[in-house]
């Protein structure tokens, strides 16, 4: 490779690493495992890149022959190569972006080029302002079983990060100096490379498994570690970004983090009322330590005297105020205000978490009752630079801090309650029992159960009997919704906004979460009488069943009567301008339910038959539809890069308005660096000021929604016909993938199945999916798609040179089509059937192995014709150069750990006993995870 090449940065950086690494194995493990290792990493290459059959074979001999000591010393060589190629791709992400950005090549995605398409299309700065002033876009971080990484890695892996940019910044100050006299990089160089050895060296000796199972309070500190590296600092430099863009208008504070961690009880018995408090308080730690780190450094810069510049009368009754009665500060107002904040900070740091400020000029005193009398005194200050020639000095750190009170408050992020539906029927049923008011709630009929919820909640009285003995479940939900009242009230009103229904299936199920606010004093008042609800009430739509069913349920739920003017009178906006309604859409488990065409086709017509709904009702009240993506890292559930899925939505999904989940492993590829975490953020601000201001989704041809609906049904059936209707195909599932063992795995607080039972129902589509990833057949992303091209086509009726047509017209035209299609081919790129025929070896029937394998075989061939004839595609990832670029590397690296987990897998389970099989099979999951960057 050309030193000329773009990708030669990259190759130098995989090199350095997979060097530095080598010397580490050698050194630590011996020179007989390095050869080893070497000999697996040639064999796999000249197999995977050259197609060289004998390689291949001798592969595969060799891995078989591996002793348990071997077998873990290849693991760990090649899942810690997957982690650090990783990084390299990172680094050489922000290098081609930066190399872009110097010749004025703007990127797709970003704020820059939204803005300026905004402006070609004659839309003023002061229209996007006021659109982002009703806008509201919140990532939400969640606790999914899927993030395999430990938190000892990831800090490992931060520093390795930060000596790759550093290692750049030398090599681009060499460039200065084209001098052989230049005795000063080499140097550098050696002194970044022996730093770089250091922490690939505290890899190595660092364990990647976790011993214990991990628990709700270390999912929250893994959470937290992201708002220090990356949202704290990087949220504010958006906003300032955007302002700068638009002429120095000021920009509402609409792009919020969200947080399940701590409140997501759906299935985790681990999360109650204790987890809550502690996510708030944690989180509420995180950012008021922030706050007062940045008052210090404030404290640093803002020396002025007032001898030498005047002040604002509000500035200096500010410093006035303060207990700060040095002698050597008395003519620096700023200073003398700043050790008054710090000192109202830390009493606001030891009433919310109980904690103590790292340093105290004066005592803590005088605790801020909200962030908006802090955000006051910052205004203060930066009201005054401004008038006397200081407007330069907050600029570099006090906008930062002011836009940082805005976002994240005294909670940090909004954090949302979850349960079932039928959680919520339980604990209504033995209120009512309990009150004698009606003896068997749960057998009642629908409308029986809805006239019943509705007489209530017109009736000031609450339902609980004083002293009687209520269940442990009616007790720990009960004080749930009691703690979040609580917590609302000391971390202000964003702390907790919204209350998620799982399992929606009806309108008593949103009723009955009304009912229980009502019961603690979150519903104020009775619907017939002024009613307002503290929290959004969010029913979450999962299943195929449940996303045909959402428009019509929603329907139901607003002709009630008071409930549409209750949720108008509850909006967040001044006065209740405006009523919120979130409606939560799971990808997941409609997914796991009706496979992929079938699942993105139902969420597309759901969104659109509720857009229809709220235009409607917005004829006579004034609320806002909100859509909340459930959606994971893989394709298969929801996955995909997210500015074309965001604008892929139909016509008037967005509108300003968009939350979406982001799970697993997917953070810390999106977040860990500050960087690359920034340009994620940045994409999801560029594509819903695109889609709610552009509207560039045009309604879809009547032709195109029967094509989608013909396309669906005839997936539908095939998916079906494989996993729900094929005999025997639960037992394939559970023996032909690692699914058991990812369950024993301790990644997360949640149990891998709702029940204990071998039924595909009861699985949770996480570990679903991330069993087919691991085996790299990667099912959920693709199947069912080639049968249902194939019977659309093939139509007894229909001319197929049409049909075909109609479909290249599709993905031509449509972004719905075009987008979905182009997921499948990103799963089917990092899909290998020859992998998975391995591990359909570990199925011990033989018919059945032969059943199913074949059937995912034949479907797996059809789906690929069907890209190939759509799009005229020949090769995977034609579009998509970088992807393209990583699984070229990467795929040599991964292959030899799939061939690996599959001999310890039939070694275990013929064999059970042996801790160094049990421990490489957990290693390889986690290096498979690291490899294919996207497991559930």
């Amino acid at each position: 490779m050309k030193k000329t090449d773009k990708d030669f940065p990259l190759i130098q950086d995989i090199r350095l690493l997979g060097r530095i690494l080598g010397d580490v194995i050698r050194e630590q493990e011996g020179v007989a495992a390095f050869e080893l290792v070497e000999q697996v990493r040639k064999l796999s290459v000249a197999f995977r890149r050259d197609a060289d059959q004998a390689a291949d074979q001798a592969l595969k001999t060799l891995l078989k022959s591996l002793t348990g000591d071997q077998t873990v010393s290849v693991i760990r060589a090649f899942t810690y190569f997957s982690h650090l190629a990783n990084l390299a791709e990172d680094r050489h992400h922000i290098r081609r972006r930066a190399v872009h950005e110097r010749a004025g090549e703007t990127q797709e995605g970003s704020i820059d080029v939204a803005l300026a398409r905004l402006r070609w299309a004659g839309i003023a700065p002061q229209t996007i302002a006021e659109t982002l002033a009703h806008s509201y876009v919140s990532p939400v971080l969640t606790a999914h079983p899927t993030e395999v990484q430990r938190k000892s890695i990831l800090d490992a892996e931060r520093s390795i990060a930060q000596l790759l940019n550093q290692r750049d910044d030398i090599l681009a100050r060499a460039q200065l100096y084209h001098s052989a006299k230049d005795a000063l990089t080499p140097r550098e160089l050696a002194a970044n490379e022996a730093q770089l050895r250091a922490r690939v060296v505290q890899l190595w000796q660092t364990r990647l498994l976790r011993f214990s199972h991990l628990t709700v309070a270390d999912e929250i500190e893994n959470a937290l570690s992201y708002y220090e590296s990356t949202f704290l600092r990087e949220i504010p430099k958006i906003y300032a970004m955007l302002e700068g863009a638009l002429g120095e208008l000021p920009v509402h504070s609409f792009l919020r983090m969200g947080q399940w961690i701590g409140g997501d009880r759906d299935g985790n018995p681990n999360v109650n009322a204790d987890t809550l408090q502690h996510a708030l308080r944690r989180q509420a730690d995180m950012a008021l330590r922030h706050y007062l780190r940045e008052v210090h450094f404030l404290g640093a810069e803002l020396s002025m005297s007032a001898r030498l510049v005047r002040t604002t009368p509000e500035m200096a009754a500010l410093a006035a105020r303060s207990p700060d009665t040095s002698e050597h500060r008395q003519d620096e107002p700023y200073r003398r205000a700043l050790t008054g904040i710090y000192a109202r900070l830390a009493a606001t740091l030891k009433e919310l978490t109980g904690g103590e400020a790292a340093r105290h000029a004066v005592a803590p005193q005088n605790p801020y009752a909200s962030a908006e009398e802090l955000l006051a005194d910052l205004r203060v200050m930066e009201a005054s630079l401004r008038a006397h020639h200081g407007a330069d000095l907050a600029r570099e750190r006090l906008h930062p801090l002011m836009r940082a009170v805005q976002v994240f408050g005294f909670h940090l992020a909004t954090v949302d309650l979850r349960q079932s539906s039928d959680q919520h029927e339980a604990v209504v049923a033995e209120l009512l029992a309990v009150a004698r008011l009606e003896p068997a709630y749960a057998a009642l009929a629908e409308d029986a159960k809805c006239t019943l919820l509705m007489r209530l909640l017109n009736d000031a009285r609450p339902l609980r009997v004083l002293d009687a003995a209520y269940s442990a479940t009616t007790r720990s939900e009960l004080a749930i919704f009691e703690t979040a009242r609580q917590l609302r009230a000391r971390h202000g009103p964003e702390a907790i906004r919204h209350y998620i229904i799982s399992h929606t299936e009806s309108v008593s199920d949103l009723l009955e979460v009304l009912l229980l606010e009502k019961e603690v004093g979150l519903l104020h008042g009775t619907l017939d009488d002024a009613a307002r609800s503290e929290l959004i009430v969010v029913p979450l739509f999962e299943t195929i069943a449940d996303l045909r069913n959402a428009a019509p349920i929603m329907r139901d739920f607003y002709a009630l009567p008071g409930i549409a003017a209750m949720v108008q009178r509850s909006g967040s906006g001044a006065q209740g301008e405006h009523g919120e309604q979130d409606i939560m859409l799971g990808y997941s488990d409609s997914n796991k339910d009706g496979g992929i065409f079938t699942s993105n086709w139902e969420l597309y017509r759901a969104e659109t038959a509720l857009v229809e709904l709220f235009d409607q009702l917005a004829q006579s009240y004034r609320i806002r539809l909100r859509m909340f993506h459930g959606r994971g890292g893989t394709v298969g559930r929801g996955g995909g890069p997210s500015y074309e899925a965001i604008l892929a939505q139909p016509p008037g999904t967005v509108r300003g308005q968009l939350r979406l989940t982001e799970q697993g492993e997917v953070i810390a590829s999106k977040y860990s660096n500050p960087e690359i975490g920034r340009r994620n953020l940045e994409t999801l601000v560029a594509a819903t000021l695109e889609a709610t201001l552009l509207q560039p989704t045009k309604p879809a041809t009547p032709a195109f929604h029967a094509a989608a609906e013909q396309l669906s049904a005839a997936s539908f059936a095939a998916y079906r016909a494989l996993v729900y209707e094929t005999p025997g195909f639960a037992e394939y599932f559970f023996h032909a993938t690692p699914i058991r063992e990812i369950a024993e795995l301790n990644i997360g607080s949640r149990p891998a199945s709702r029940k204990p039972s071998q039924r595909i129902e009861d699985l949770r589509a996480i570990p679903w999916t991330f069993s087919w990833g691991q085996c790299r057949i990667t099912l959920p992303g693709w199947y069912g798609f080639g049968s249902g091209v194939q019977a659309f086509i093939e139509q007894a009726d229909k001319d197929p040179k049409t049909q075909l047509a109609l479909l290249r017209k599709m993905v031509r035209h449509w972004p719905f089509f075009r987008t979905l299609l182009s997921n499948m081919d990103m799963v089917l790129a990092k899909s290998d059937l020859a992998l998975g025929a391995l591990y359909s070896e570990l199925v011990a029937d033989p018919a059945l192995r032969a059943r199913v394998f074949s059937a995912i075989e034949a479907e797996w061939q059809r789906t690929t014709d069907a890209l190939y004839r759509i799009t005229g595609d020949r090769q995977r990832l034609a579009h998509n150069s970088a992807l393209a670029r990583s699984i070229r590397y990467r795929f040599p690296y991964i292959d030899p750990l799939n061939h690996l987990q599959a001999e310890l897998l039939r070694r275990w389970r013929a064999e059970p006993g042996d801790e160094r099989v049990h421990t490489g099979i957990h290693l390889s999951i986690n290096g498979i995870a690291a490899g294919l960057r996207n497991t559930g």
